[in-house]
């Protein structure tokens, strides 16, 4: 080695997802010389794809036999499948915006009696101790979540914030770039549709919607752009997805690819249609219209920001003019008509760089540095091809 006695931070990928979240972490170890970073691809039902994100990064990646049979000085996580094999003082952090979905349901349990996925105690102990080292968490309400859920795990229990959200919030002010990449013209309205994943998504109960809006809205006025769910994209193949759009392709959508960053695509929207995803409740963050094709409320914790989301944006309807629709919801919208969803998502704005540099230099004993880190805007988007 040309560099002895760093540290070794070891990145768990589980998915794509996780991967795209533990990245924001990542880059705040940037400059340092006493710290090397090294990943590895988790086991999970899920990882399609990380093999190749984790080798576009050409960063040192290990393989997980190897991962799980050496100690590191600190190991960073955004999933909680097989953390236990991690020999290392371990922050998990969650893969979306805060803690939504409840885990599923088993013998008829209702909503009140089951945890949120992510905050309950059959993955975050083991043997009767808490796994992990730091949980990181975007809102001081979490605290009193995870009381009820798992209260063992809040020694460790941090609120730092939320990286997408500030993310995002940064990148706002490059709106007209972005719209340019993804080539929207100088009189066209975007239309974002984004979906999440799984039979409930928006994709797997409305896949009529694209062409719908396609057939609607006149392209010379409007751009219609697709935003998905990884494991959309590899739980059926690149391919597959392709080839199930590929009227909607040559009818004038752009299709967003899993590896193209999301955040810059929500930053250059004029509305945005989703579902009970992660992406659609960041959404709210823009100001932009947010609308809802479809909501399974039994899959989503009704005390979460989700929740609050769904009471306050409208649906799509399948009757009536989409154009109408979308004008309604555009008129209806006020500067803070999403406060009291945006105000859920994170309880530290802007500060999730300060706090978790904080929090990595505290776990891995060393004195953390004095530059102050920026947060930078998102990458230019591009659209799949």
């Amino acid at each position: 080695m040309t560099r002895k006695d760093c540290k070794t931070v070891l990145v768990a990928v589980h998915t794509v997802t996780t991967g795209q979240r533990l990245l924001d972490t990542a880059r705040l170890l940037e400059s340092d010389l006493r710290i090397q970073v090294v990943f590895t691809k988790a086991p999970d039902v899920f990882n399609h794809g990380v093999e190749e994100f984790v080798s576009g990064l050409n960063a040192v990646v290990i393989p997980w036999t190897q991962a799980k049979h050496e100690r590191f000085d600190l190991a960073l996580a955004a999933s909680l499948g097989s953390i236990h094999e991690i020999h290392a003082p371990l922050a998990v952090m969650p893969h979306g915006a805060g803690f939504n979905k409840l885990v599923p349901a088993k013998d008829g349990a209702r909503a009140e009696d089951r945890a949120p996925y992510g905050l309950d105690a059959q993955r975050l102990m083991r043997d009767g101790v808490v796994l992990p080292a730091a949980i990181i968490l975007p809102h001081e309400i979490e605290l009193g979540r995870l009381a009820r859920t798992c209260p063992q795990a809040l020694p460790v229990a941090a609120v730092v914030g939320d990286s997408s959200h500030d993310l995002l919030v940064a990148s706002l002010p490059h709106r007209d770039l972005y719209r340019e990449a993804l080539k929207v013209g100088p009189g066209q309205k975007l239309v974002v549709v984004t979906s999440t994943w799984g039979q409930q998504s928006l994709f797997g109960r409305h896949s009529d919607l694209l062409p719908r809006l396609l057939a609607e809205l006149p392209r010379e006025e409007f751009r219609v752009v697709a935003l998905f769910h990884p494991n959309v994209w590899f739980g059926h193949g690149i391919w597959q997805v392709r080839a199930w759009l590929a009227g909607e392709l040559r009818d004038g959508l752009g299709l967003i690819p899993p590896d193209a960053d999301w955040r810059a695509v929500l930053a250059a929207a004029d509305w945005i249609i989703g579902d009970h995803g992660s992406v659609t409740l960041y959404g709210a963050a823009t100001g932009k219209p947010v609308m809802l094709a479809g909501f399974p409320h039994a899959d989503v914790d009704p005390a979460s920001a989700l929740a609050k989301l769904a009471a306050v944006a409208p649906r799509v309807s399948r009757r009536g003019s989409l154009r109408d629709q979308l004008d309604r919801a555009a008129k209806r919208t006020r500067p803070d008509h999403y406060r009291s969803v945006t105000e859920q998502i994170t309880s530290a704005p802007g500060c999730f760089d300060h706090n978790m540099c904080r929090l990595i230099y505290r776990l891995l004993d060393l004195r953390q540095p004095e530059h102050v880190h920026v947060t930078p805007a998102v990458p230019v988007p591009y659209l799949a091809t």
